[in-house]
């Protein structure tokens, strides 16, 4: 069995191919991925999905992993090859319906061309956490309230494909995540809550949401960048949101005074 890792932006390429050095990992015109060291790397573009997929064959790959944030590309159709051009229609349609249709989409057209296609969870099971407690002291009363008023919220709005996170405090909502991601949402908090402090960031998939390819995540940057946001704690769903680099994020969980856990927000 050969993997591709097709990588986005962030740690998560990086993850999947040390627990799997002789991976293949496919960087994409336009996108900052980080390039692991001593990895067999196939350039692609998004325009030419035809030559993407006659290389990977000629590498053997059977099995497709997508790691990394995904911005919706800027596509030049006089790049399209045979194969794009002929998928142009239905993405199209794809975008006007929101991220998961296009990333369902994605899979289709991956799995027509006969690769297997599986989530970084699946291909690193030591991302997921179990539930309870992960770092830090456990949650109180009003932290507990609070997340589950913020679950509540985004299992309200999951139906219309907005986000994977909010922040409440006090019972109140300060912030839900749109596509511009959770460091934005948490920037937002930080620059207009004014002088006060506590509440917590939930972050849970969406109903239905397809988990191999756009899975909730954490990692050390997302503590640190609540607690600036004057927040008490981190909420996320159990066996459905990744800890990146778990130890250091654990660490950065203490250091800051912050209560991470994990419980099941169905």
């Amino acid at each position: 069995m050969v993997r591709a890792i097709i990588a986005g932006v962030g740690a998560l390429p990086g993850v999947v191919f040390a627990a799997d050095p002789s991976a293949i990992v496919v960087t994409l015109a336009g996108v900052p991925s980080e390039i692991p060291k001593g990895a067999q790397v196939v350039e692609a573009r998004f325009e030419q999905l035809g030559k993407l997929f006659t290389d990977l064959n000629s590498a053997r790959v059977t099995e497709v992993v997508l790691a990394g944030a995904m911005t919706r590309p800027d596509l030049d159709p006089a790049l399209f090859d045979g194969l794009t051009a002929g998928l142009a229609p239905s993405l199209v349609a794809a975008m006007g319906r929101g991220d998961d249709a296009l990333l369902r989409l994605v899979i289709a057209t991956i799995e027509e061309q006969k690769f297997s296609v599986i989530g970084a969870h699946q291909a690193v099971p030591e991302l997921l956490a179990g539930a309870g407690l992960i770092a830090g002291p456990e949650p109180g009363k009003i932290l507990l309230a609070d997340a589950r008023k913020a679950a509540a919220i985004l299992r309200a709005l999951g139906p219309l494909d907005v986000g994977q996170a909010a922040v409440v405090a006090d019972g109140l909502c300060l912030g839900i995540e749109t596509v511009q991601g959770t460091n934005a949402l948490l920037s937002f908090v930080t620059e207009t809550r004014a002088d006060t402090t506590g509440g917590v960031l939930v972050k849970l998939p969406k109903p239905g949401q397809e988990l191999r390819v756009d899975m909730p995540a954490i990692g050390p940057e997302t503590v640190t960048r609540a607690a600036a946001a004057g927040l008490g704690g981190i909420m996320i769903a159990v066996g459905q949101v990744l800890v990146i680099d778990r130890d250091r994020t654990k660490d950065a969980v203490t250091v800051r005074g912050l209560s991470l856990w994990a419980q099941d927000a169905g």
